[in-house]
C-alpha cells in the first residue's frame, strides 16, 4: 500500500501543479479550490507513505512523478514545447524514479 499511496501523491502532485496554472495566480475561485484540495490530498497521501518508505525515497519519486506528469500535461494542455533535449532529461528523471524503487530496502 505504501507504494500505492506514494503513486497516487505524485498524481495529486500533477493535478495541484497544473490546477496553479488554471487558477491564474489564485485569482479563479473553482480552480483554486480544486488546486488547495489536490495539494491537501498529495500532502495527505504522501504522508502515509512516510510512514513505512525512506523520507529521501519517497520525496524524490513524488517530486519525480509530479515532474514527469507537469511535463507532460503542459504540453498536451498548453503546447509548451518539447524538444529532444527536453526529452532525454525526462527520461533521466523516470530512469531515477525506478531506480530508487528499485534499490529500496522496503
Amino acid at each position: 500500500m505504501k507504494w500505492l499511496f506514494l503513486v497516487i501523491a505524485g498524481l495529486l502532485e500533477v493535478c495541484w501543479a497544473i490546477g496553479i496554472k488554471f487558477s491564474e495566480g489564485f485569482t479563479k475561485f473553482i480552480p483554486s479550490i480544486f488546486t488547495i484540495i489536490g495539494m491537501i490530498a498529495s500532502f495527505y497521501f504522501l504522508s502515509l507513505s512516510l510512514k513505512e518508505l525512506p523520507l529521501g525515497t519517497a520525496y524524490a519519486i513524488w517530486t519525480g512523478i509530479g515532474t514527469v506528469g507537469t511535463v507532460i500535461l503542459g504540453v498536451i494542455l498548453f503546447k509548451e514545447p518539447i524538444d529532444l533535449i527536453r526529452l532525454i532529461c525526462i527520461g533521466f528523471i523516470v530512469i531515477g524514479i525506478i531506480g530508487l524503487k528499485l534499490v529500496s530496502p522496503h
